[in-house]
């Protein structure tokens, strides 16, 4: 429960990042970091990597600290939030239906 509790939080942070409103005064849209800022998987990186330095201030999840657990649950919630991000938009569950030629 606690990884996923972890996860969840670390794909509502990326997509807060990514995609909020709120920020859009204020994100860059240029350069380096305007494309850490547009790209779900990296942002989520980052996300899972802060996450886990906040982690002994909260009760919802515990990691020990170190660069070890920084780097995997930052790989863990890069690919989370990236495949939440494709699955899930702002009409609900996404559907794409491609034709393939034969």
């Amino acid at each position: 429960m606690e990884l996923l509790t972890f996860i969840l939080c670390a794909f509502g942070l990326t997509q807060i990042l990514v995609y909020g409103k709120i920020l859009e005064r204020i994100r860059p849209t240029e350069g380096k970091l305007g494309e850490l800022l547009r790209c779900p998987m990296c942002m989520g990186f980052w996300a899972g990597a802060f996450l886990v330095l906040l982690s002994p201030l909260t009760e919802l999840f515990s990691f020990e600290v170190s660069p070890t657990n920084i780097f995997i649950m930052g790989w863990l919630s890069s690919g989370t939030s990236y495949v939440l991000s494709m699955v899930f938009g702002d009409e609900g569950i996404r559907y794409e239906h491609t034709h393939m030629d034969e």
